[in-house]
């Protein structure tokens, strides 16, 4: 039995004792000089107590709900779940992810990787070929200190197994690098285009001194873009051929000396297909993961829109857990109001921010139509339909694609309505 995913949790504690300074944006200078612990503990009013604008929180109720739900729906499904952590690169919310069960967290990178490992998560899977040399060296040298720590990498190509395989015979690691074969498709991303070329992948791993073959894998989400039937069968002929690539391994005998085979695919959008297929009965001991990270946070724009719960019946969808706010800086026309935020604050590769509710000078709220119609780097034009706002509102706004929405905050109020419950720490 595998063992379950750790991390070091002094060190996600330890958090805490790093000092607020006008560093982090939005909070109010009276904290400033403060541990992130001492300002979580003094509960503070997002409205009361001199936070200033813009401002990007988390709904602390909504955090739970989706941790909650996904969790249980790989649990009931049959599938491991091993988040992409560049969502968020927040080490407090791995932790959140950890308590609720996931088998690992998934990297992009070697500078991620290194974050991952300054807090001790002990089980990684790297969705890129890693053949850079000094990411490498390091990495042999985290392998060599620490026997508990699990890491696998991926390789859709005999080139670069050849470059990852030279580098190592150099360094003559302790034990052998996983590795991951990875299917793609054409149009894709990264990948072995076809099975055949797949195959070969996988026996230039096998025959490597340094490298071990653990499973195959890759991403279906760079094939599809919405939730239509023709979308959805892209999605599917190319989990029929990841578990087709599977299959040949297991008849090549290739998995012969594992205990388990790592099958591993599911962005934010198509893990329900995923893990339709990778819980299918295998002829060989097999681990299915889902690799799905938006779900934490979920959104107001495309994963609203394309997230398997917004489909299925029976099943509460995720909740949006992101929220900015801004001010309404200047109304120079009766439809056209200014804020106080920009692409320097929010998402906007994959949809603008949604004006969604707005909080008077008075303090009341009220609900808000409007459409925000551009970004500039610090402002943000929205559209109105009449007198909805006035100059020095604040203005709430949904936003989508949660994982260009992290990079730019490097401390995160964690809220309960109005009352900062938590502050969440990135690392980018």
């Amino acid at each position: 039995m595998q063992q379950l995913m750790e991390m070091d949790l002094s060190a996600v504690a330890g958090i805490r004792s790093e000092r607020v300074s006008w560093r982090f944006k939005g909070l109010p200078s009276s904290t400033f000089g403060s541990t992130i612990g001492e300002v979580a503990d003094r509960r503070l009013d997002l409205f009361a107590d001199e936070f200033v604008g813009p401002l990007v929180v988390l709904d602390a109720d909504a955090l739970t709900h989706n941790l909650t739900t996904m969790a249980q729906w790989c649990d009931n499904h049959g599938v491991k779940l091993a988040p992409h952590g560049k969502t968020t690169m927040a080490p407090q919310l791995f932790q959140r992810q950890v308590e609720h069960g996931v088998w690992g967290i998934t990297a992009a990178n070697a500078s991620q990787l290194r974050v991952y490992r300054a807090f001790g998560v002990s089980r990684v899977l790297l969705a890129n070929q890693l053949l850079d040399p000094a990411a490498l060296r390091w990495l042999v040298g985290e392998l060599d200190s620490d026997p508990g720590f699990e890491f696998s990498c991926w390789a859709d190509s005999e080139a670069g197994v050849a470059v990852m395989s030279e580098t190592l015979q150099e360094l003559s690691p302790s034990r052998p690098v996983d590795v991951v074969v990875e299917l793609g498709a054409p149009g894709g991303r990264t990948g072995a285009r076809d099975l055949e070329t797949a195959l070969a992948v996988a026996r230039a791993v096998d025959q490597s001194p340094v490298l071990r073959l653990v499973g195959a894998g890759g991403y279906e989400g760079a094939l599809a873009h919405d939730a239509s039937e023709s979308s959805r069968s892209v999605v599917d002929r190319y989990l029929d051929d990841l578990r087709t690539l599977v299959l040949r391994l297991a008849d090549a005998g290739m998995f012969d000396e594992l205990d388990s085979v790592i099958v591993t695919a599911g962005g934010s959008a198509y893990f329900d297909q995923v893990a339709a297929t990778l819980s299918q009965p295998w002829p060989v001991p097999v681990t299915p993961v889902l690799r799905s990270g938006a779900y934490i946070t979920h959104d107001d724009g495309f994963y609203r829109g394309i997230s398997p719960f917004s489909r299925i019946e029976g099943v509460e969808p995720f909740r949006p857990a992101l929220r900015a706010w801004a001010q309404v800086t200047s109304r120079p026309q009766r439809d056209l109001a200014l804020l106080t935020i920009g692409k320097r604050d929010a998402s906007f590769d994959e949809g603008l921010p949604e004006p969604q509710v707005v909080r008077g000078r008075d303090g009341a709220r009220r609900a808000l139509v409007a459409e925000v119609t551009a970004l500039n780097d610090q402002h943000a034009f929205v559209r109105l339909s009449g007198d909805d706002v006035e100059v020095g509102d604040w203005v709430g706004l949904g936003l989508s694609h949660p994982c260009t929405v992290f990079d730019k905050w490097p401390l995160i109020p964690v809220v309960d309505g109005t009352t900062v419950v938590d502050l969440v720490r990135t690392y980018f």
